[in-house]
């Protein structure tokens, strides 16, 4: 898997999910729904769309017919951008011979290999976008409790 602070992994699946209910209606939903569906915490949820509103990623209302929506179509929004707004993309891989290391003199033996990944990730992120959870409606099969109480 991606290694991606957890805020970033979290509005990630909050904005898959308004992928999921995207349409030309402007459906909104409420970050309550979300929560739900993507088994989050609803105050991290809350935060995260906040967020990706400052930065244009979504877009919401408040009120009885209020909630949240991608504010473009999903194939118009990358990983990267939504990333972004909660990493420093500025941040390199720490160096294994520690933060002095490479940069200060030669760089360390596994330089090259830690360079390329990031690289590699970095280009995934971009290139990936929300497209792919338009329409799914996704409702992955939960484990109930051993208790068997929901």
């Amino acid at each position: 898997m991606l290694k991606i602070g957890k805020l970033a992994q979290q509005a990630i699946a909050a904005a898959s999910y308004l992928a999921e209910q995207y349409d030309e209606d402007e459906t909104r939903v409420s970050a309550r729904e979300i929560a739900d569906a993507r088994d989050l915490p609803r105050p991290v949820v809350a935060k995260v769309l906040a967020q990706l509103s400052l930065h244009g990623i979504t877009s919401g209302t408040t009120g009885p017919s209020g909630g949240y929506r991608l504010a473009r179509p999903p194939e118009n929004v990358s990983l990267h951008e939504i990333v972004a707004v909660f990493e420093r993309p500025d941040v390199r891989p720490m160096c294994p011979f520690g933060p002095n290391w490479c940069g200060s003199g030669p760089p360390c033996p596994m330089h090259e290999a830690i360079a390329r990944v990031s690289h590699d990730v970095e280009r995934f992120l971009q290139k990936q976008n929300l497209g792919p959870f338009r329409g799914l409606r996704s409702s992955p099969a939960r484990s109930e409790p051993a208790d068997g109480k929901p």
